[in-house]
């Protein structure tokens, strides 16, 4: 049966039909991404694409377009652009994937920016993250992909992730946590859900029926798919019949034929319930059968296709996002010349093409100056926690990019010596390698895989510093010179989705004119450390990374570069995080910038005036220099555009648009989950409850450094004449709308976010956060004084709280309080709205 087939098989008739085995296979995943097919049926496999969209590979993935950071798309404001991008962009790249499904959005709570994946969330406000997520959604299932909304719920850190339980309130878990999910699943209804790795109040998501069934399924009416999270099950009985359909991946699973099969036989599950999981993916793949033929009936092979409106469009959104400035100007900084695109972790892809912040203002200032402007750089400070990768640096024996990888099988699965011959032989154009499974299916159970390559040369003698990191073990020689050991005994460490070591590091030096033969050895088996003897044999995760930088003094590096400022008519500082720093499996220890970042800002802004400072992080950051600098723009991570952007915004050709998508507090300690972020003996409590991001500041009176729904442009904005509509109320709605006048009050057109946040009446019994927002929209290219009336529509979550006595949301009567203006801290207009009457409700 073809997929054009499937797509109007009759569902019951095939869920009818499967044996206990063939039902068994649907509810689990095959290999990495794919769901089972049930050949006799007719029933296709499905290909799952993660997010990014990255592909089925990490190992030599193809090169894909690789987005701005959710923080960055939330700082948009901008749901227009966002389900554009999904539409333009996401999808269309996905089918390139050969993928039926978009691994995404993450529309996880910004509770704390150490979280190590918080650059994958769009914001810490419930309202801005929803409807964020909900045109992401919305463009890509338009394009005929399936998103999975992820990771429901509660998953806003990562160390310990797959075991610690988030203890919060039912307000903090209704009003703040499950409210980004539950906007979506109103305006666009997601066709799968995947559950989170953590416990909430006790139970793991994957296997809690308040959440799954009650809530997501009865309440909001949610009737796709619910898969888990990568290896995120724990169970075979619980989470089947908490109604998790299908558990991912199929490597490694708990949800086998003989273990599924014992459950029915002891009775903790039935045969109608294992059939009612796979009655919703069956559903799930025929949608997909229905919605992407070409996907499902495709040739599986992946593509990579660059257009130049793809180019503008990826410039268009990352310039957008971008929060606000001769004939000699100095770039400095650590990450002006780095590849510093995303986050790390399964967020992390190849880019099809990437332009670094030096090489974007390089270009931009030679377009419009010619050779008039003069470019120095100096680096000034390192940035970086590993050494950076050497894709860059090294060539192959005929001097091709890359370095030639051979796999050698050992002489049996038990064995540690491997063959003379290799089994296969293929060129690899990346130093940071994570195989995961896509290693030849011939080897024995121990292979090797040995990687050679040489250095491009150097024109004087150079001291370098090599990296080594696997998950696995391994050696590096220079020149057949053993320079690090990683087999022989090693640290464990948080790499590779917490699977890999501690980076070891040796240096070498590199000779000038002289081409350095590099050869990594590196076998599957994890070797031993202290504490741990035990040899693991890396099946699903095996990774290795060799970096490398030259050897400086770092006082010598700082000087140098306060020596380029001073000389210079202007400096552009590039600085920042990277995908060390904040990845996937573990979270981040501080806000501070990496290394003497810092004390290189203080010293440069000291040297010359005029210094611009361009920040890259996903999340908030410490900026103790602020008040030194005339001007920051903060960047997020933007994708393959980066640079472009960057300098778009930086020499004017962009009017920066972007707001905070959440609170820069001063310090660490004003985070409104300090101290209780951490998990203590596996439970971590949210004991901030309703008072996330910048209800916390405006509660305790605490000062930001740059204040939630903040940005400036080069130009100006006034708000004027609220007025509020009489609101229209019945047994279960409230609608009503706010009028407002934008005037652009500057010299140059510009883009403003008109944001209206609204004031609860206080009751005896539950208090609340005192600004919540409930609507935003962008005007779009306002020319100079030109005004715009908006009418922006609001209705009964505007106004609504939830009751935890009696399980409802409720609109109280009585005054509410409407503020309208252009962040969290400057609400220029206030109103008054009553409400006559009150009622509950729950749903949607």
């Amino acid at each position: 049966m073809a997929p054009s087939d499937f797509a109007k098989a009759n569902i019951d008739e095939i869920v009818q039909q499967l044996t206990e085995e063939e039902a068994i296979l649907l509810i689990a995943g095959v290999g990495f991404w794919h769901t089972h097919g049930i050949e006799r049926l007719g029933v296709p496999a499905v290909s799952d694409g993660p997010n990014g969209i990255r592909g089925n590979h990490f190992f030599m993935g193809t090169p894909a377009k690789c987005l701005p950071s959710a923080t960055a798309l939330g700082a948009t404001w901008n749901t227009e652009l966002v389900e554009t991008v999904g539409l333009k962009l996401l999808a269309p790249e996905a089918k390139l994937r050969g993928a039926a499904v978009a691994l995404a959005p993450t529309c996880n709570i910004q509770r704390n920016p150490l979280g190590g994946r918080s650059f994958e969330s769009f914001s810490e406000d419930p309202h801005l993250s929803g409807m964020i997520a909900a045109a992401y959604v919305k463009g890509v299932q338009s394009g005929g992909i399936a998103t999975t909304i992820k990771h429901f719920v509660g998953n806003d850190k990562e160390n310990d992730r797959m075991a610690y339980d988030s203890i919060m309130s039912d307000r903090a878990l209704r009003e703040i946590y499950l409210m980004p999910f539950m906007l979506a699943q109103k305006y666009a209804q997601p066709w799968s859900y995947m559950t989170a790795y953590n416990r909430v109040n006790g139970t793991h998501v994957s296997e809690n029926p308040l959440i799954i069934q009650k809530i997501l399924r009865d309440e909001w009416k949610f009737n796709g798919m619910i898969m888990s999270d990568w290896f995120g099950i724990f169970s075979i009985d619980h989470s089947i019949n908490a109604g998790l359909d299908l558990e991912m991946p199929g490597t490694n699973k708990w949800r086998t034929l003989d273990l599924v099969k014992r459950s029915i036989q002891s009775r903790k599950i039935t045969l109608r319930t294992v059939k009612a999981r796979a009655r919703k993916v069956l559903e799930f793949v025929q949608k997909c059968c229905q919605e992407c033929p070409e996907v499902i009936d495709g040739d599986g092979e992946e593509r990579t296709v660059e257009t130049d409106d793809d180019k503008i469009l990826m410039r268009k959104v990352a310039a957008e996002s971008i929060l606000q400035g001769l004939k000699k100007i100095a770039i400095i900084g650590g990450n002006a010349k780095a590849r510093v695109l995303s986050g790390g972790g399964s967020a992390a892809l190849k880019p099809s093409y990437f332009i670094s912040p030096y090489e974007g203002i390089v270009n931009a200032l030679r377009e419009e100056h010619g050779s008039d402007v003069e470019v120095t750089y100096c680096e000034g400070a390192r940035s970086y926690m590993t050494m950076p990768t050497l894709e860059q640096e090294l060539v192959t024996e005929d001097g091709k990019p890359g370095w030639i990888g051979s796999w050698y099988p050992h002489l049996s699965d038990e064995s540690m010596t491997r063959a003379d011959k290799p089994l296969s032989s293929r060129l690899i154009d990346e130093t940071r390698i994570f195989i995961s499974t896509s290693y030849p299916k011939e080897l024995t159970k121990r292979w090797t895989l040995q990687l050679r390559g040489f250095l491009k040369p150097r024109e004087v003698d150079t001291p370098f510093e090599f990296g080594l990191m696997v998950a696995g073990r391994a050696k590096l020689f220079v020149d057949g010179q053993l320079v690090i050991d990683n087999w022989t005994r090693q640290r464990r460490g948080e790499s590779f989705f917490n699977s890999g070591t501690l980076e070891e590091r040796g240096v070498f030096t590199l000779k000038a004119n002289v081409k350095h033969e590099v050869v990594v050895e590196f076998c599957n088996v994890r070797g031993p450390a202290d504490g741990d003897e035990d040899e693991v044999i890396m099946d699903s995760n095996p990774a290795v990374q060799l970096g490398g930088d030259t050897v400086e003094d770092f006082d010598k590096l700082m000087d140098r570069a306060v020596s380029v400022a001073k000389e210079a008519d202007a400096v552009i500082a590039v600085v920042g995080l990277n995908a060390d720093w904040e990845t996937e499996g573990y979270d981040r220890s501080t806000l501070a910038l990496p290394g003497r970042t810092d004390e290189l800002i203080s010293k440069v802004a000291a040297s010359n005036k005029k210094t611009v400072v361009v920040t890259q992080s996903g999340s908030a950051i410490t900026m103790p220099w602020a008040d030194e600098v005339p001007s920051i723009l903060h960047a997020w991570y933007l994708g393959n555009a980066t640079g472009d952007a960057i300098a778009d915004a930086v020499l004017g050709k962009h009017n920066p648009s972007g707001k905070m998508s959440m609170t820069f507090p001063k310090t660490l300690e004003d985070v409104p989950s300090y101290g209780h972020f951490h998990s203590e003996n596996g439970k971590v409590r949210y004991a901030e409850d309703l008072y996330v991001g910048y209800k916390h500041y405006q509660h305790r009176h605490i000062a930001p450094q740059f204040a939630f729904g903040h940005g400036l442009s080069y130009t100006t904005f006034s708000v004027s004449s609220l007025k509020l509509s009489e609101p229209s109320i019945s047994d279960v709605e409230c609608n009503f709308t706010a009028t407002v006048t934008i005037t652009n009050t500057g010299s140059i057109p510009g883009s403003e976010v008109v944001q209206v946040y609204v004031t609860l009446p206080s009751t005896p019994e539950y208090t609340h956060p005192a600004l919540q927002l409930k609507a935003f929209h962008k005007v779009q290219n306002l020319q100079p004084g030109k005004s715009k009336d908006l009418e922006i529509s609001l209705d009964k979550y505007a106004v609504s709280y939830w009751d935890d006595k009696i399980n409802s949301w409720v609109v109280e009567k009585g005054v509410y309080g409407v503020h309208v203006g252009v962040s969290s801290e400057n609400l220029s207009l206030e109103g008054r709205l009553e409400l006559k009457a009150g009622f509950e409700w729950n749903g949607l």
